[in-house]
Formats: C-alpha cells, sequence, structure tokens
C-alpha cells in the first residue's frame, strides 16, 4: 500500500502541473482580483491595436509604482516582466487623449463613469493620484469600474506593448 502512494503521488503532481501547464499555454488565466469577476478567463487575440472599450490581458511595467502594488498586495506574482502578473483593464483612452485627474478622472473633458480617486487604500494606506496629461504614443489608460481598482488612476498610462490579448471570462462569478 505504501508502495503505492509513493508511485500515485508523484503521477498525480506531475498530471498537475502538465495540466496547468496546458492550460497556461492555451491562453487560460485565473482571476483572483476583484477588479474583475473572479474565475476562470482566456486570452484571446486581438484583430489590431487595442482599441477604446477593449477588456485586455496587459503585463504591466517593471516600475516602482508597480512593485509597491506588488508590495501591498494589489498585485500578485507572475510571468510579466519583473515578476508581475498580468492585469485585467478596460482601455478608455489611447493616444492623443487628454486626461485630467481630480475628485475623478476626465478624458478630453469629460467625466469617466465609476472613476472616483481614492485618496487612501482599504488598508488606510496612501494613494497618489496621476498627474494628469496627454496620453503619449504607445500608451493606454486602463480603468475598471471597481471603486477599489489599482489602475491608471493612479499609475498612469502604461505601454501597449504589455498588451496579451482581449480578457474573455469562461466560469467567472461575482465576489
Amino acid at each position: 500500500m505504501r508502495r503505492r502512494a509513493i508511485l500515485i503521488v508523484p503521477a498525480a503532481v506531475a498530471s498537475l502541473i502538465m495540466l496547468a501547464g496546458t492550460a497556461w499555454f492555451a491562453g487560460l488565466r485565473l482571476n483572483l482580483t476583484r477588479s474583475y469577476p473572479l474565475g476562470l478567463w482566456r486570452i484571446e487575440p486581438l484583430d489590431g491595436p487595442p482599441a477604446m472599450g477593449d477588456l485586455v490581458f496587459i503585463c504591466p511595467p517593471d516600475s516602482a509604482a508597480f512593485r509597491l502594488a506588488r508590495e501591498r498586495g494589489y498585485l500578485g506574482r507572475g510571468l510579466c516582466p519583473g515578476w508581475f502578473s498580468p492585469l485585467i483593464k478596460t482601455v478608455v483612452a489611447t493616444e492623443g487623449q487628454a486626461i485630467a485627474i481630480g475628485a475623478s478622472v476626465e478624458i478630453d473633458g469629460r467625466r469617466l463613469p465609476h472613476s472616483d480617486v481614492r485618496p487612501t487604500d482599504a488598508a488606510g494606506r496612501a494613494l497618489t493620484a496621476f498627474s494628469g496629461g496627454p496620453v503619449s504614443p504607445g500608451s493606454l489608460f486602463l480603468h475598471s469600474d471597481f471603486a477599489g481598482s489599482y489602475d491608471s488612476r493612479y499609475f498612469g498610462p502604461i505601454p501597449a506593448s504589455g498588451v496579451l490579448g482581449r480578457a474573455h471570462p469562461l466560469l467567472t462569478f461575482e465576489p
């Protein structure tokens, strides 16, 4: 019986690793953040460059803002540069659009719904809002309707080159 367990356990672990690897290469991702519904998502190719309204998976740049986000638990470890996990966010502004940040976000003079800027996170730690300005070439301004989302309200536009593809929910639920 013990000998059988010694053979079964490694085989089960190897099978789980193979299943996880296959799922990863098939573009399946597990979302455990509350910015969008929890559950299983798939990365689908975009037909062209990211556009307004696209819900995307994107690798954040390896920057001080994202290292702080990981320290604070806003962002997990993953296979993006800097060992960050990808974000799921909606593209709300692209190259050349003007961003103004006050109590909420304005894009080209129009208020973005659900974009109130919070001075602190849920743990009471200070949040610094993006200073505003035009979205630079090759960058995207990203947003989530979830009030506690860590998005471009705080880190500003990020390079579009980090886009992995469109985010498509497969088996998700609201917390």
